[in-house]
Parts: structure tokens; C-alpha cells; sequence
């Protein structure tokens, strides 16, 4: 059969029934709203994830076809980590990343004598403790320090470019509980009525 022992990449996913119906509904919706925030282009939407960065890896493996590239398993082991935030526009342009350290505290996060960390730090990386949670996790603290630390910014530098310093524009994230609660919603809608938050269908990230 080709195959041989390979390493865990993925948990299992399964997506809804009626799959092709709700990602074709959420791209009218996507275009409903470049048409009607009147886009110049595609620096004004942006699609940000968080995803986690493990240190070492565990043993944890299975076997499955020599050569592919994602390995999927049930109930992969979390091992010491951080939560990398990464965000990409629809013109291709990476933002800065905000990577999330277990811990209260600046000194959770890394050393400024690490090596390349005055690299990091002219790219626009932001290096946060994840607060009293305990964990790596993002979090309200964390997501709405992404947005004014990180976001906001980039749209700011896309606004003067343009020359439309009220130019409205869009975040798309997926249905984890934070990013769809009542408390962030309502944050955004207080401090950033100009970003707009579109959502990925639950279940459907991975398309």
C-alpha cells in the first residue's frame, strides 16, 4: 500500500452536511460587503487565525502514505507552546504576527537579548503574555491587543495611501467562541466601527 509511520500534522475534521451551501452563502456574503464598503482593493480585507507552535514535538505518530504532506489524527497531545496570530489580506500582504506566552507577565515572553529578536520587533511583531488564563491560548486581552496593535495600523497605513482616511474595512475570522462572543463584538463596535467582521462558517475553516 506505500505506506509508513508518519507523524501527526492535524486533528480530524468533519465539516457540515451541507457544506458546499454554506461556503457558497458566506462568499455572497464576502462580496456583498466589498461591494458595499466600496473596496479600492484587496489591502482593506484581511483573514487572521490563530494557530499553535509547538517547541518539541512528542512521539505521537501514526502510520499513513509515504510522501503526503498532512497526517490527520484524533486527539493530538498539546506539548510546551505558543499561539501564533497570523494575519493575511486579500492583496497578499502578511501582517505582523502576535505570538501568545503562557504567562502574566512580560518576562514570559521572549528575551530582547534572544537571537533576531530586534528583527522580529522592526517587522512589527508583538511578543504578549496570554494574562491570568494560565495558558498560551489567545484571548479578549490578546485579540483586542492584535487589533489596535497590529490591525488597526494597517489599515491606518492602506487609509492614507488611498487617500480616504474614513475608507471602511473588513476582518474575517472563524467561529471560535471569542472572536464571535458579545464582549468582542462589542469592543469592535466601540473603538472600530469603521472594521466590519465577517465570519467562515463553523466547521468550515479549512476550505
Amino acid at each position: 500500500m506505500k505506506w509508513s509511520i508518519r507523524r501527526a500534522t492535524r486533528a480530524a475534521h468533519k465539516f457540515p452536511d451541507n457544506v458546499e451551501q454554506v461556503c457558497e452563502q458566506a462568499g455572497y456574503r464576502m462580496a456583498a460587503a466589498i461591494r458595499d464598503l466600496n473596496m479600492p482593493d484587496g489591502a482593506f480585507l484581511v483573514n487572521m487565525d490563530q494557530t499553535q507552535i509547538v517547541y518539541a514535538m512528542g512521539p505521537e505518530g501514526t502510520w499513513n502514505e509515504r510522501g503526503v504532506k498532512q497526517v490527520t489524527v484524533s486527539g493530538k497531545d498539546e506539548k510546551r507552546a505558543f499561539t501564533l496570530c497570523v494575519g493575511v489580506s486579500a492583496s497578499g500582504e502578511a501582517l505582523p504576527f502576535q505570538a501568545v506566552f503562557a504567562g502574566k507577565t512580560d518576562a514570559s515572553c521572549p528575551s530582547k537579548k534572544s537571537p533576531f529578536y530586534d528583527t522580529a520587533m522592526q517587522k512589527g511583531f508583538k511578543f504578549v503574555p496570554s494574562g491570568v488564563t494560565g495558558n498560551y491560548w489567545s484571548n479578549q486581552k490578546t485579540m483586542q491587543l492584535y487589533v489596535s496593535q497590529i490591525l488597526a495600523p494597517y489599515f491606518e497605513r492602506h487609509r492614507k495611501r488611498i487617500g480616504r482616511p474614513k475608507q471602511r474595512c473588513a476582518l474575517q475570522l472563524d467561529c471560535w467562541s471569542v472572536h464571535r462572543s458579545d464582549e468582542f463584538r462589542t469592543w469592535m463596535k466601540k473603538n472600530y466601527p469603521w472594521i466590519i467582521l465577517l465570519y467562515v462558517p463553523g466547521g468550515c475553516t479549512p476550505l
